[in-house]
């Protein structure tokens, strides 16, 4: 695998707009080429090398290059952006929408993402060695398709509405997560291994939801279902398991569970 590498040089006065760094744009380009990609600075039209020196050179497709990013780039949206295929490593903060409709492919971050990773996720896989902001793996404003494919996961902690409208995939935050994880959740599966913020599940038809920490409180409109053990090989131990959100009629099919010797059942 050929690599490139990119390191921040000038920081914009407001957030760049960079959907062009990725294997899928870089592969079979000479490093002029990629230099001169257009990039958004507000509404002015920029070039990628205005923002970043650059090394190396890409293979001649997607899954042969691997593209490092020397330096935080917390002010730049867009990295990863429906890439489908190589590798993506962020050698420290990432901004917002990095990953967003990611369809293969492999990205790094070795520090904190910033709201939206992985929004609207297809497939590949996103790792985070320190902290994610809010809604991760969600859906943006007036959509609701979420993450429906593909693994995130965050060693750290995580912020609100992970996995709005999450239909398929996986996520797993090692740290703890804000309010209604899971909010319209429709398939898949989310694990946090930490403690959650009040309302998981919210307004969920489908999907999997298990708090190995404590759950702040649940919505009434869940059904206590008994106990079971070792609802997954990762999560051994007894669990109190909650089917809802019946809010949306009663042929939901959600599951929640919760570490039964942390958390009370509801009265």
């Amino acid at each position: 695998m050929k690599e490139v590498i990119l390191t921040p040089k000038e920081r914009p006065d407001v957030p760049l707009e960079a959907e062009v760094i990725t294997p899928d744009e870089f592969a079979g380009r000479d490093p002029e080429e990629i230099l001169s990609l257009t990039v958004h600075e507000g509404n002015r039209e920029r070039e990628l090398g205005d923002f970043f020196d650059l090394e190396g050179r890409p293979g001649d497709s997607a899954d042969q290059t691997r593209i490092i990013i020397d330096d935080d780039v917390d002010h730049v949206k867009l990295i990863g952006h429906r890439m489908t295929a190589g590798e993506i490593i962020i050698e420290g903060n990432a901004g917002r929408h990095t990953g967003a409709q990611m369809r293969g492919g492999r990205l790094v971050i070795h520090g904190h993402a910033d709201d939206w990773l992985g929004r609207e996720m297809r497939g590949g896989e996103i790792l985070v060695e320190g902290n994610a902001g809010n809604y991760v793996g969600a859906t943006y404003r007036g959509e609701w398709r979420g993450m429906s494919g593909g693994r995130i996961h965050v060693k750290g902690d995580a912020g609100h509405e992970i996995g709005e409208w999450m239909s398929d995939g996986r996520i797993i935050i090692e740290g703890n997560a804000g309010i209604m994880t899971g909010i319209h959740m429709q398939g898949g599966q989310i694990l946090i291994q930490g403690d959650c913020g009040a309302r998981p599940g919210a307004e969920m038809e489908n999907g999997t939801i298990i708090v190995q920490g404590r759950a702040e409180d649940i919505l009434p409109s869940f059904r206590y279902q008994g106990t079971e053990t070792d609802p997954t090989d990762e999560t051994p131990g007894e669990y109190h398991l909650f089917q809802g959100d019946y809010a949306n009629g009663p042929d939901v099919k959600g599951k929640l569970y919760l570490n039964a010797a942390l958390n009370d059942v509801p009265r």
